[in-house]
């Protein structure tokens, strides 16, 4: 039985991973220190005697006993609202817990996945995003500590595997959405559920043009654990290639949940990216694969989580 550690994996697509790798018959030891995760995500796990949940900070030294097969790192806030109040957090565990996690792996021997960003990619001037690609960061704007984190962890993730021969993954996820998203993490696609269901006004920021690919979580999942169980060592794409506008995105959240909520606008904070969508042409070649939920039918899986959570009928 393949024994994999999952960094951050209380959190939105960490505790989904979990789910999927214990049903592929993987034993899980989930660690995370909760700043940004919670343990409603995996009390479903509990129970289940291939599981384990570690509290404790990847900042500091990881200590695992026993084999360890892969190391899953998405320990990271990973939400504008998250990135912005935790910043030194947020470039700490890019750096020192990418270099604890790595020298996890090289101890044990072990297979390493990076959870990297299409926030790699900045404000792009390529569209769509292509693997190389080098991007277009504000290193030093408030969206930096999250942009320059994750490539610093490509970084370092690459220099462990050409220097010390660690086998090592890196997946670009691009915006990911679904159950056990928090209402008020300020990604788009939860920030509009969570107005339109409770009829609150929708908030657009900006002029709405600026466009997003919104990929469902369980296709999301499933690219990564296809990328991890593949040869491939470069960075990958992750992430759904249907792009649609900030304004459309709130047209359909209204009409989905059926919501009486007015759309306003506010000013665009400082580096928002204006385009972002993926080319999974090397994800679709080397990993066979591609989203298959369209985004209105992830929207309403997502939306009766968001019910239940809100408590709104």
């Amino acid at each position: 039985m393949p024994r994999t550690l999952i960094t951050g994996g209380a959190g939105f697509l960490g505790s989904h991973l979990a789910d999927a790798l214990l049903d592929r018959g993987h034993e899980v030891i989930v660690m995370d220190n909760l700043i940004t995760g919670t343990l409603q995500n995996i009390e479903h796990l509990f129970a289940r005697k291939e599981f384990t949940f570690v509290h404790h900070d990847v900042t500091n030294f990881i200590h695992v006993s026993g084999p360890l097969h892969n190391i899953l790192h998405f320990a990271s806030p990973a939400s504008p609202v998250d990135y912005l109040k935790l910043p030194i957090q947020t470039l700490k565990v890019g750096s020192l817990g990418t270099h604890k996690a790595l020298g996890l792996a090289k101890e044990k021997n072990a297979r390493f996945l990076l959870a990297s960003t299409s926030e790699c990619y900045g404000d792009p001037l390529v569209h769509p995003q292509p693997e190389s690609y080098w991007g277009n960061v504000n290193p030093i704007g408030p969206r930096g500590v999250y942009d320059e984190a994750k490539r610093f962890a490509e970084a370092l993730t690459m220099a462990y595997h050409r220097t010390h021969g660690v086998d090592t993954r890196i997946v670009r996820i691009f915006n990911t959405y679904g159950p056990r998203m928090r209402p008020d993490d300020g990604r788009v696609v939860s920030t509009f559920l969570a107005e339109a269901l409770q009829n609150k006004p929708i908030t657009i920021f900006g002029d709405g043009k600026q466009t997003r690919s919104f990929c469902y979580v369980s296709d999301e999942v499933e690219g990564i654990i296809r990328l991890l169980e593949s040869d491939e060592v470069e960075p990958t794409n992750i992430g759904n290639p249907s792009e649609m506008t900030v304004a459309q995105l709130a047209e359909l959240v209204k009409e989905i949940t059926g919501s009486r909520s007015e759309i306003i606008y506010k000013e665009l904070p400082e580096d928002d990216p204006k385009v972002r969508q993926p080319d999974i042409s090397k994800a679709r070649r080397i990993l066979n694969w591609e989203p298959k939920i369209p985004v209105e039918e992830g929207l309403r899986l997502t939306m009766e989580y968001f019910k239940k959570i809100l408590n709104v009928a």
